[in-house]
């Protein structure tokens, strides 16, 4: 793999990642851009003991282009992205509208309880193809196996950030979930603290230590290999269920059968086991209903600094349909209390899903 690393005409970082030496990666960026915006500013809720970032510039962030102006895709001679190369493998960018960074501004008190502090941190874009049409799940193993080069380099990378406790790779996928550009990436939000379904999951682990011994993540993983009924998928080194709890409709857990904290730890077997299996994975939801399924697919990495020995690296992936023409909507019960209620039985979505495994 080539790593080139590159500016944007607004200072911003860019970096390629190539499986042939030889790419010229000399290509400028000179567009004329507006100075990059400062950090968002944290307000700490009291009563959930929560910080919220609030982002004013994301407003204005890009929506929704159409493909010839995407600015996702390579640059051509009559259209400048934010690529600047003619083509690319992979290539991951500081966000131009970011929800966390390092650019600092000045921060007031806004009175209340609530304390303000800055959003430092830093927000990348990944793009997994340079092919405007393609998705996640129509990638070589090859091209996977890249994306996982780029995650793993950008975990290790952005870890090593003053200020930054949690570093998070994620994609959202399909206009339901609300994207707002149509090209084929991901994100990476390194996050200023240890976010509350981490702070909730770690809790459980410690106390899962504590009264029984051993990783929680662990146990979970050989209970569900051990039931098999949920089991989606799985290889020598990967295990993809639905949890016996299931909040969303159609809900993946992919664990490696090794327990490390974050990306950067996995083998290259364990890179190259990960790719089929997922791809898979994906393949069998947009098979469910014949269309294109929405979904989230997150990685929980453990925190930075606190409570490592506790993570276990894991995928989170779930979608909001439901049925054929049917979404699953945050209402009353989840967005006000938090508390789920799911239309859907895990072990029929879990045999539903295995029927499409490579169908």
């Amino acid at each position: 793999m080539k790593r080139t690393i590159t500016q944007l005409a607004d200072g911003r970082e860019l970096i390629y990642f190539d499986r042939r030496d030889d790419a010229d990666r000399s290509a400028i960026d000179r567009r004329p851009l507006d100075p990059r915006p400062v950090a968002s500013e944290l307000r700490y809720d009291p009563l959930t003991e929560e910080w919220i970032a609030v982002a004013g510039h994301r407003q204005t962030r890009t929506f929704m282009p159409p493909a010839d102006e995407c600015p996702l895709c390579p640059s051509s001679d009559t259209r400048a992205s934010e690529i600047p190369a003619h083509d690319y493998d992979v290539v991951v960018f500081e966000n131009r509208f970011p929800s966390f960074s390092m650019n600092l501004g000045t921060y007031r008190d806004v009175g209340g309880l609530s304390e303000v502090r800055p959003g430092v941190g830093r927000c990348e874009v990944v793009c997994f193809t340079s092919e405007h049409s393609s998705s996640f799940s129509r990638l070589s193993d090859a091209q996977v196996e890249l994306v996982m080069e780029a995650w793993a380099d950008r975990t290790a990378e952005l870890s090593a950030i003053d200020g930054v406790e949690q570093v998070f790779c994620f994609e959202n996928r399909g206009e339901e979930i609300g994207i707002t550009l149509t090209h084929p990436h991901g994100q990476i939000y390194a996050y200023p603290y240890v976010t509350p379904r981490t702070r909730l999951q770690l809790g459980a682990a410690a106390r899962h230590a504590a009264r029984h011994g051993g990783n929680l993540f662990a146990d979970v993983l050989a209970a569900e290999r051990a039931a098999g009924t949920r089991v989606v998928a799985a290889n020598e080194l990967w295990t993809a269920f639905v949890p016996a709890a299931a909040r969303w409709p159609y809900e993946v857990h992919v664990y490696p059968h090794r327990q490390v904290p974050d990306l950067a730890a996995l083998t290259q077997e364990e890179r190259a086991a990960f790719a089929p299996l997922y791809t898979s994975v994906l393949r069998a939801l947009d098979g469910m209903f014949g269309v294109a399924m929405p979904y989230v697919s997150a990685w929980h990495q453990a925190p930075v600094r606190q409570e490592r020995e506790l993570g276990y690296l894991h995928l989170e992936l779930f979608s909001i349909r439901r049925a054929p023409g049917k979404l699953k909507y945050l209402a009353g019960s989840e967005s006000a209390m938090g508390a789920f209620v799911n239309d859907v039985l895990p072990e029929e979505a879990a045999r539903l899903l295995r029927s499409q495994v490579d169908h």
